[in-house]
């Protein structure tokens, strides 16, 4: 409903902006046409008119913009305090079980393994915010190193499986090099860490009950690595392809509510991407038809 009065106000902020615009041509039009021979006047009148017309574009873009950002802003905060809020309220609830149950060992081992779920849920909300803004900051990760692609890859993949319990086939990795020993990249190691595994766990994310995930690493030059991830999940809508680089961003599709996260995943991997002086991209036939993440690194060759 809040999301609906925002677009509404949105709406009404452009449509007075065209309608002050065209109002000051107007007014303008009409003072030049009665006043045309009065040169100096003319021309300062222009000058004055330029200036109003700039400053009614300004204010009205900023105002937009202003709101859009609130709205991310509030749909940042829904998600984060839902990510929060729901394993806390899990681990309570089976806190106050054990506290008022004898139950059998088998029952409480089950139920300290989810409550150890539910702490590291709220671990990787906390750390995805840190991040967000360790990805925001410029002086951050300055730090680097010739970090080695493809090991890296590599542990990414078996972290993605072990958080998400996915059998070994669901993702497979692919990789064409005419150089295998120089799959390597100068910069901090941490963070490239961090991207790969946003774009994998996005991808698991976003797949369907099937997961199956097709990781390819290639060097089409001497100067890049890149890293491909393809699954065969919902897929993006066109006019979504790059919007979902931003912060706080999320697809608005209903069906995809289950869908767990803060929208800072892929906002982290463009970061971390432009920060190494590479790039990555979003690829999508639509949606249902699966979605490939390009990250494109600059290869080292010391």
């Amino acid at each position: 409903m809040r999301i609906t009065s925002r677009r509404g106000t949105i709406v009404f902020f452009v449509c007075l902006g065209i309608g002050l615009v065209a109002l000051a041509v107007a007014l303008n039009v009409g003072w030049i046409i009665l006043n045309w021979r009065e040169g100096v006047l003319l021309f300062f009148g222009v000058i004055f008119f330029a200036l109003i017309i700039a400053g009614m574009i300004v204010n009205t873009s900023f105002l937009v913009r202003e709101l859009r950002r609130s709205e991310q802003h509030d749909s940042f905060i829904n998600a984060v305090t839902h990510e929060l809020k729901t394993p806390v309220a899990s681990i309570r609830l089976h806190l106050e079980t054990l506290q008022r149950r004898d139950l059998p060992e088998t029952q409480k081992q089950e139920f300290y393994q989810l409550m150890l779920s539910d702490t590291d849920r709220l671990t990787e909300t906390v750390e995805q915010v840190l991040r967000a803004g360790r990805a925001g900051d410029k002086k951050a990760g300055r730090e680097k190193s010739a970090v080695d692609v493809r090991q890296l890859v590599q542990e990414c993949m078996e972290a993605a499986r072990a958080r998400h319990h996915l059998a070994p086939e669901a993702l497979h990795y692919d990789e064409s090099s005419s150089n295998g020993s120089g799959l390597r990249v100068l910069g901090s190691e941490e963070d490239l860490r961090t991207a790969v595994f946003n774009v994998l766990d996005n991808a698991v994310k976003y797949s369907t009950d099937n997961v199956d995930i097709s990781v390819r690493l290639n060097t089409p030059d001497e100067k890049r690595i890149v890293l491909s991830v393809r699954d065969q999940g919902v897929g993006v809508p066109p006019d979504d392809l790059k919007s979902i680089f931003k912060r706080f961003y999320r697809v608005n599709d209903r069906s995809l509510m289950h869908v767990k996260g803060t929208g800072l995943g892929l906002f982290i991997v463009k970061s971390i991407a432009q920060k190494h002086g590479g790039k990555v991209f979003a690829e999508s036939k639509g949606e249902g038809k699966g979605t490939t993440i390009t990250l494109e690194l600059p290869r080292s060759l010391a």
